[in-house]
């Protein structure tokens, strides 16, 4: 019951195989034979006057006969070949080796319009008048000739004295295409095919019988050993599955030697299996998982925990860890299991959904205080230069009337950027040059880098694609970013600008480095926070409304830093 749905299944598709590869070879054929009839015709396009030819008797008697039909009967005298027919697009035969079907419609149900829009190579089984079977192959003809006219040339007698007659009763414009079909002889290929399945089924029955005898041998020794086989089976099972699986597992024995350590486990905790089974625990693991493991053995009870683990120059890794005691069935205790899976991804996910959720109750409330505030602002400002005009008399109160106009301006600015960021960004997006924008957002900076005593580099090699952005917005990210960088070199460095792009891909990379003070670990993961500033003059939104442009161009944006070497900004934006 198992071999003869395989016997079946394994000599069909030996046979399916078979006739694909007979089409394929067929199909090529085909394409050899109609490519050869083109250059055929290219080459009558030069064709040498008569005397040009070596002597007497060489210049062809049916040199004015239309050079289409003399070709199209010169190849149809080749053994593999059944017939050349050539239509116009509505299935007319304008040329056949056999003249008699010259003038009637061939290609019933083919739709020779769309064949020459596509331009693709069709093929089809049919018998021929006689009732054998064709392997029939059709495309455009001369498909390749570009659009436009072959101009006519006429071989008269007047014309032959001439060196080379290049273009002679060619007049296949692309609006009057022809199609070509060659119907090629399948009588010896179906005789090798029957033989062919003949093998096929005589190898398959070989198979059957050689597996009937293999099972029934498994049987008589299965009486004998099946205890020792359903072992090794379970063993070889049990052992795939624990070293493939997608959960991180460490096997314990009883005394707290690691037994087993599969491919995930080495892969989530940066250890190699090789190094660490038969260890101690102490010796290897991290010291987060080793206290867990002390608590197993001293409490005896499961533990399910969330935890998050340091392993040093490899990051932090956050993992789900189930641990639980192994007992046979007498309770003695066998060792200890522990399954953990990595949740770096989920917690991101839930740190992104919390942001968002944040942001979103911030871009609510943002709306509602930028109203009530602006109108008092627009008092204040009212009152605060009416008073500075009216003493502008007495300095100490026109100055102190300029100051409260220049914060009712910086706290206007603070509400005006709060609202920008609150609203959802609007993109016009445009298939643009990335050179061109940071050429012109560096040049904005550039004096206030010269001031600081700052070095600009911009490498931006040549072959990088361009990118689908909204311009605008694109130059108000290079600039916050520049400026946030000319900030953090108070006593000089450099600012780099670098664009990546790797060949196939559908992303382009720009990265803006400082040699700054750099951003400390325990920060950077709020930096693109809303009010999160380092600066005391910041108002902590510019790096959430650049991260805020990068998302509404589905791009990605992160942040690498060294405290006291600099920072650097990845960007990642879509090619289109």
């Amino acid at each position: 019951m198992i071999l003869l749905p395989i016997f079946i299944f394994w000599t069909s598709d030996s046979i399916d195989i078979q006739k694909r590869a007979i089409d394929r070879l067929l199909i090529e054929k085909g394409e050899v034979f109609i490519r050869n009839m083109e250059m055929g015709v290219r080459v009558g396009m030069m064709r040498p006057a008569e005397n040009q030819f070596p002597g007497p008797g060489w210049y062809p008697e049916n040199y004015n006969q239309d050079p289409m039909q003399a070709l199209v009967d010169a190849f149809a005298r080749i053994p593999d070949i059944s017939y050349i027919i050539l239509t116009d697009l509505d299935g007319n035969i304008t040329n056949s080796n056999e003249a008699d079907k010259i003038g009637k419609k061939y290609g019933n149900g083919l739709d020779l319009h769309s064949l020459v829009r596509s331009g693709e190579t069709g093929n089809r089984e049919i018998h021929d008048k006689n009732g054998n079977k064709v392997f029939e192959v059709y495309r455009v003809f001369l498909k390749n000739i570009p659009p436009g006219r072959l101009r006519s040339g006429q071989m008269g007698p007047q014309n032959r004295n001439r060196r080379y007659q290049r273009q002679r009763n060619f007049d296949y414009p692309q609006e009057e295409s022809r199609i070509i079909f060659i119907g090629l002889d399948m009588t010896h290929i179906e005789a090798q095919s029957k033989e062919d399945t003949r093998e096929v089924f005589k190898k398959g029955l070989y198979l059957l019988l050689i597996g009937f005898a293999g099972i029934s041998l498994l049987i008589l020794v299965q009486a004998y050993r099946s205890a020792q086989t359903s072992l090794s089976r379970i063993k070889a099972l049990s052992d795939n599955i624990v070293e493939n699986m997608p959960i991180g597992l460490i096997v314990l024995d009883t005394a707290s030697n690691i037994a087993s350590f599969n491919f995930t486990a080495e892969s989530l905790l940066h250890i190699s299996g090789k190094d660490i089974v038969g260890k101690p625990v102490e010796e290897k693991l991290p010291e987060r998982l080793i206290e867990l493991i002390n608590d197993l053995r001293q409490n005896k009870r499961n533990i399910v925990k969330e935890i998050e683990i340091d392993l040093g120059e490899h990051g932090k890794v956050y993992l789900d860890i189930n641990m639980s005691i192994l007992e046979d069935n007498s309770g003695i205790l066998l060792g200890y299991i522990i399954l953990f899976r990595d949740l770096s991804e989920v917690q991101a996910l839930k740190n992104e959904v919390e942001r968002s959720t944040r942001l979103a109750s911030i871009g609510r409330l943002a709306a509602g205080v930028a109203h009530e505030i602006r109108n008092p602002l627009s008092s204040i400002k009212g009152f605060a230069t009416y008073f500075g005009e009216r003493y502008k008399d007495v300095p100490e109160d026109k100055n102190t009337a300029h100051i409260m106009v220049n914060e009712v301006e910086r706290l206007n600015r603070v509400i005006t950027q709060l609202l920008e960021f609150a609203r959802p960004v609007d993109v016009k997006k445009e298939i643009l040059d990335i050179r061109t924008v940071i050429n012109h957002s560096t040049k904005m900076i550039e004096r206030n880098a010269t001031e600081h005593n700052i070095k600009i580099l911009v490498d931006i090699p040549r072959g990088i694609p361009h990118v689908a952005f909204d311009s605008d917005r694109i130059n108000q990210v290079f600039l916050n970013l520049f400026l946030n960088s000319i900030e953090a070199m108070e006593n000089g460095g450099k600012l780099s600008v670098k664009a990546e792009y790797e060949p196939g891909s559908d992303m382009v990379k720009i990265i803006v480095s400082d040699t700054g003070k750099g951003i400390s670990p325990d920060v950077i993961g709020n930096i693109f926070d809303p009010y999160y500033t380092t600066k005391q003059s910041g108002t902590g939104l510019g790096l959430a409304i650049v991260h805020r442009i990068i998302e509404s161009h589905d791009g990605e944006i992160k942040v690498e830093s060294n405290p006291g070497a600099g920072t650097s900004v990845i960007i990642t934006l879509p090619l289109d």
